[in-house]
């Protein structure tokens, strides 16, 4: 019974999210996700081939924080070396970074 009132929530947040107008929820969701993986594309593209690929995500918050997300704690550690030409490269790319934090994410598989 809980489990069925929870999935009639879902498909009723997603109906409202789907029939939203222009300008709305599902449309900035889509922009969002282009703007990160525009962002991501723009960084990997200053680093070393195999940097870049464990580089999965950045992002640029609104404090003007840049985020990376990397494969493993030890790429981790090489890209904080390079955080200081990653954010001269988000801020080339349209993005107001002052600061850089990386972390460590999942990368999975296709």
């Amino acid at each position: 019974k809980r489990e069925l009132r929870h999935t009639i929530m879902s498909i009723t947040r997603l109906d409202k999210l789907l029939k939203s107008g222009p300008d709305d929820r599902l449309d900035r969701i889509i922009q969002r996700a282009q703007d990160i993986d525009a962002l991501t594309s723009a960084l990997r593209a200053r680093l070393p081939v195999e940097m870049a690929e464990n580089l999965l995500s950045a992002n640029v918050h609104d404090s003007g924080e840049l985020v990376l997300v990397c494969s493993t704690s030890a790429w981790a550690s090489r890209l904080r070396f390079e955080s200081n030409a990653l954010i001269v490269a988000a801020n080339k790319a349209g993005h107001d970074a002052r600061a850089c934090r990386v972390t460590v994410g999942h990368h999975q598989q296709p």
